[in-house]
């Protein structure tokens, strides 16, 4: 596509209002812009990727705007939500519950400083640092063009791993930054877009015809066993991204790339299932893998040297 000149807020909502059906906003500088683009497009009647227009909804606060993101969520739908600074902070209790149910929310920030002995609209990355423990994923975008891309990358991803990512860009230097960039045309969105994903995402959904249980109360054993288990997810998500970084950069042909060395290799090694191939490296496979980690061990030992 011919490039166009935006800055990084409307570099972000492009994409974002395209794989969405539902935006929750609440305006708070420097990220406000994102959340009046997606409502001006709505109330334009524009559609998203999917031919449907998305449904922006304006809350009364920020804690509002991440609700009803987990609620959307909960109910099998692709949500998303702008903010910054303070805001992001009375999201927190939400991202909780978001990642711990293992729900594909994004949201997109323009990082702020927190207000603490004053307030300052001005850059910090306070606010991302302060919802590192909260089990999203963290994105960080460098340049409007990178933040049009990762924007695009973080929807993928979120529903690809089936976990919750944040994509963030400095505040006002990449934000209100005008730059030319390339955009991401909807032929290409589609070809990225995990359908198969999003399928295994609606069944998922609460619903009245086939209803769970979810947000009990459990005892420390069972709650620990729980968290636990999600930590496959989070070890796949590093190759998600760059898997989707990667098809972004060089095209949807590159999983025929991929899927021919991958046949190669385990042909040179004789691999008859990638099932058979899966683990091989790991310690445990080792005829002794208590006199490996010890040898490890020594290994790291041996190689401290004092600073002089």
């Amino acid at each position: 596509m011919r490039p166009i000149t935006v800055d990084g807020n409307e570099a972000v909502a492009r994409v974002a209002y395209r794989l969405s059906e539902v935006v929750a906003i609440y305006p708070i500088t420097p990220s406000s812009p994102m959340a009046e683009l997606c409502d001006e497009w709505a109330a334009k009647g524009e559609p998203n990727l999917f031919g449907l227009v998305p449904r922006v909804v304006e809350m009364q606060s920020e804690g509002g705007a991440a609700g009803a993101l987990h609620g959307a969520l909960q109910e099998g739908v692709l949500a998303t939500t702008f903010t910054a600074s303070q805001g992001l902070l009375l999201m927190i209790p939400d991202m909780y519950k978001i990642a711990g149910q293992a729900l594909p929310g994004v949201i997109h920030v323009a990082a702020r400083a927190l207000a603490t002995h004053a307030l300052s609209i001005f850059g910090d990355h306070q606010d991302l640092y302060a919802v590192r423990p909260t089990g999203w994923a963290i994105l960080v975008s460098d340049s409007v063009q990178a933040a049009q891309d990762l924007a695009g990358i973080a929807h993928i991803t979120a529903l690809k791993a089936s976990l919750p990512v944040l994509h963030a860009m400095d505040g006002f230097r990449t934000s209100h930054e005008v730059q030319k960039i390339v955009p991401l045309s909807d032929r290409e969105l589609k070809a990225l877009f995990p359908f198969g994903a999003l399928e295994a995402y609606r069944r998922r959904a609460l619903t009245p015809e086939a209803p769970v249980i979810r947000g009990t109360a459990q005892n420390p054993d069972h709650y620990f066993q729980n968290r636990e288990a999600i930590n496959p997810y989070y070890l796949r998500l590093p190759q998600v991204v760059m898997m989707t970084s990667a098809v972004l950069e060089k095209g949807p042909g590159h999983f025929r790339t991929v899927l021919e060395e991958l046949k190669a290799f385990m042909e040179e090694r004789e691999y008859a299932s990638v099932e058979e191939m899966r683990g091989v490296m790991s310690y445990l496979k080792v005829a002794e893998p208590a006199a490996l980690e010890r040898a490890n061990y020594l290994k790291v030992l041996g190689s401290h040297r004092l600073l002089p």
